[in-house]
């Protein structure tokens, strides 16, 4: 009771100190980013999103001139390698996959950051280091076709899916690689590379990319696909005949780590970016924008599910080479 006392006493001191060094840390890269007054992001986010954000960051930091290049994951890990060849560095932030992001970062692209926002994202959704921070998720989840399948009806398990019923009638992205990495590491070799090569003998319906998938499985095509589940979400309150299971263990959680580069000409701005994005208010604009937000007590719908999330480590690219021959051995014979 002495002890609880005590805590309440100092409490507000505490909390007081803590607000006065955030608000000292921020005036500080306003300070700075005044005098860089450029921002440019290199990022796989869409067009519009990337329009939603940077909008409501130049409302509250108008002196910031933003810019940015829109390109897939891959392609920007190669346009920054061959920036570099020649000596140049045009980007001040970066947001891409997981994997291209720990390329980056073995290839001393990318700088530690410790943003104070950071404090309130759990293990697994930020770097150890310092390098990154989730701010946005995509769930890998089965849905399903309401028309051809009845809720009571529908798999409960990723073993579900090896019913001989269900033979020809699933559909997934063909280089699910990250996902199929995840499951490895999250069921262990033995019992994944068992599970897979049964899971291949269901006849999976391949297609390129998981938003065909999920127009497809609306359409009728597919009785059940694996999906993003912001998406078919998305769909559902559009009208579409789509649900998603959640009881699914794992549910493998691709992220989106933003990160600032190691040298960055407006270093200062790409800081006050990274905690906008990651503090509530950004987070809530990310949850408005149709995204899933790593940042928890937002997204309070989709966290009321309880899902058994397994975060993909981006250390996983450590060996992607490896992960995406297996996948195309199992699932391409």
């Amino acid at each position: 009771m002495r002890f609880i006392a005590i805590l309440i006493l100092f409490l507000p001191n505490f909390l007081t100190a803590i607000s006065n060094a955030q608000d000292a840390h921020t005036a500080k890269l306003i300070e700075g980013a005044k005098k860089e007054a450029s921002l440019v992001w290199y990022t796989s986010t869409s067009v519009e999103d990337i329009t939603r954000l940077f909008a409501a960051f130049n409302k509250r930091y108008p002196f910031i001139k933003t810019e940015y290049f829109n390109a897939g994951s891959a392609r920007l890990y190669n346009r920054i390698l061959n920036e570099s060849r020649v000596g140049k560095v045009f980007f001040d932030l970066i947001a891409v996959r997981g994997v291209e992001t720990q390329q980056l970062i073995n290839g001393g692209f990318l700088q530690p950051y410790l943003s104070p926002e950071s404090a309130a994202y759990p293990q697994g959704f930020k770097d150890t280091k310092g390098y990154w921070v989730d701010y946005f998720d995509a769930y890998n989840i089965l849905a399903y076709n309401t028309k051809l399948v009845a809720k009571d009806q529908a798999p409960k398990s990723w073993e579900d899916l090896l019913d001989p019923r269900w033979k020809s009638k699933i559909a997934m992205d063909e280089e699910m690689y990250s996902w199929y990495a995840a499951m490895t590491v999250a069921w262990g070799k033995e019992r994944a590379q068992r599970y897979m090569k049964a899971l291949a003998k269901q006849d999976i319906q391949l297609r390129h990319g998981q938003s065909l998938i999920a127009q497809l499985l609306a359409a009728g095509e597919f009785h059940m696909g694996v999906a993003l589940a912001h998406r078919i979400e998305k769909m559902k309150e559009q009208g579409a005949p789509v649900e998603w299971v959640t009881t699914f263990d794992p549910i493998t959680a691709s992220l989106h780590p933003i990160a600032v580069a190691a040298k960055a000409l407006h270093p200062n701005a790409a800081k006050l970016f990274i905690d906008f994005v990651l503090s509530k208010e950004g987070q809530q604009l990310v949850l408005a924008i149709g995204r899933t937000p790593s940042r928890p007590g937002i997204d309070t719908k989709m966290q009321a599910k309880n899902l058994k999330l397994f975060p993909i480590p981006p250390e996983l690219g450590e060996q992607y080479n490896q992960y995406q021959k297996e996948f195309r051995e199992i699932f391409r014979q």
